[in-house]
């Protein structure tokens, strides 16, 4: 049974930032609301209240709402209409396919001046004879009903048969009351039976008796009993097997077995199906307890690759900045709450809504020293990891740029060095020859290890001028 409350009220007021003191318009349709509460104590201010398709029997607790001009409250199991009072500014009433059958208790309505629509197609009442005539003479300040427009003749025709027409409607609510007495003895002995039924029905097959053992210990030493557990285990799945086809046969059923229209029938239904949805997530969830844990190091410490989100990746080795960047293209639009990035020595885990990540890297990293940034435009998460192991790069020297002014000067000085290289004036400069200093033939040698004699020098033949001075020593 689903209650409003206020933690309800306030999720569905995300609109007014979750304020119910000045909410003018709040939805609870479709939340398998039972019973209609708290919102006069919450929400003084509402305008437009939504309550449509859920399994409300009573109007009640709104009559607080003086500013409420809009109340829905189609697809409900109400059988009266009551309670609307004290709703001063009521304009428009939805009651489109409930179980109203005392076609009578409209004339609450008389004290809600400004109500112009009202609709109640869908109802049994719709079906009495003189229905749209008994409404109509009855408030007189409706401008619509069932989305058809009341004319002033159809109104005054209305007021002059009121008379023979409302004695025409008590009579077949009188009917109606009594017909609804047995439908209620009908449904009440009908749920009964279908109980003694579920209980007298022998689920367990044979050779199972129904019970589960539990070995809290979980060591098991003798391996007859690990057998014994195990065949245990099957006979287990076999009956959920069983149990579900069952299960299939008794929904076939339970759809195809004609019932009439009552608010009984319809909370029947929604049991039914509630209760089918709890064996699914029941079942779902031992499933999920079934499921064997992932596996990221295994027992002999070997770090596994792993990419459950399946979620395209690059590493790159920056050799330039000795580092490794990840680029890991997480969702664009998931929040960066549900990402948490774990960078170790040898390996990386990223966790990406529970579902991990892990790379085994290259070389070993520095964790302290690692970044993890997020691109605002693709979403992508680039996680920098220096290394441990430095290299040294050679430093390149990166040329010096040359302004554009002086590009042409640089280039007429290339220019004029490479003329004065190329056209020397033999006559201005004298070089000794070095080229020719020792003849080819006049090399001796046996070796490395052995030196050349020196070449010995006729003086008195080098010189023409020459002139020996006798009180000039020698040269050694």
């Amino acid at each position: 049974m689903v209650r409003i409350t206020e933690e309800l009220l306030r999720q569905r007021a995300e609109h007014n930032n979750c304020e119910l003191f000045s909410l003018e318009e709040i939805s609870l349709h479709q939340q398998e609301i039972e019973k209609l509460e708290y919102i006069d104590k919450l929400c003084r201010d509402l305008k437009i209240l939504y309550l449509q398709n859920n399994l409300i029997p009573k109007i009640e607790n709104v009559s607080k709402l003086k500013k409420l001009e809009y109340l829905n409250l189609a697809l409900n199991n109400i059988e009266r209409i009551e309670n609307l009072e004290g709703c001063e500014e009521l304009q428009k009433l939805d009651l489109t396919a409930n179980f109203i059958g005392e076609l009578s208790s409209i004339e609450i309505l008389k004290h809600n001046i400004h109500l112009k629509e009202l609709f109640l197609v869908g109802n049994p009442c719709t079906e009495f004879e003189g229905y749209r005539q008994f409404v109509v003479a009855t408030l007189h300040q409706l401008k619509c009903l069932d989305s058809k427009e009341i004319e002033r003749s159809e109104r005054i025709q209305a007021l002059q048969n009121y008379q023979q027409v409302e004695k025409q409607i008590r009579d077949q609510e009188q009917v109606y009351v009594l017909k609804r007495a047995r439908e209620k003895e009908e449904a009440l002995k009908k749920i009964q039976e279908k109980k003694e039924k579920k209980e007298k029905q022998i689920k367990p097959k044979p050779g199972f008796d129904g019970r589960w053992y539990t070995d809290i210990n979980n060591i098991n030493l003798d391996p007859l009993e690990d057998k014994e557990n195990h065949q245990q285990k099957e006979t287990e799945k076999e009956y959920q097997e069983w149990k579900i086809d069952n299960d299939d046969d008794e929904d076939r059923a339970f759809w195809e077995e004609p019932t009439p229209f009552t608010p009984e029938s319809r909370l029947e239904a929604h049991r039914h199906l509630e209760e089918k949805r709890r064996v699914k997530e029941n079942i779902r969830g031992q499933k999920m307890k079934e499921k064997p844990p992932r596996t990221l190091i295994t027992a002999e410490g070997k770090v596994l690759n792993m990419n459950e989100p399946k979620l395209n990746f690059f590493l790159k080795d920056d050799e330039e900045n000795n580092q490794f960047i990840l680029d890991l293209a997480v969702y664009r639009h998931l929040d960066s709450s549900l990402i948490d990035v774990d960078v170790q020595p040898t390996h990386l885990r990223v966790m990406v809504k529970d579902k991990p990540f892990q790379l085994v890297l290259p070389a070993e990293v520095k964790p302290d020293s690692s970044s993890a940034k997020r691109s605002q435009t693709t979403g992508h998460l680039v996680i920098s990891m220096p290394k441990v192991q430095e290299i040294i790069m050679a430093n390149r020297k990166t040329p010096a740029l040359v302004e554009p002014s002086d590009s042409h000067k640089l280039q007429t000085n290339i220019k004029r060095e490479r003329v004065e290289k190329l056209e020397v004036d033999p006559s201005k400069y004298s070089f000794p020859d070095v080229a020719n200093i020792i003849q080819e033939k006049e090399r001796t040698g046996q070796g490395p290890i052995n030196f050349q004699q020196q070449k010995v020098i006729d003086t008195e033949n080098s010189y023409v001028d020459f002139e020996d001075n006798q009180d000039v020593p020698p040269l050694i």
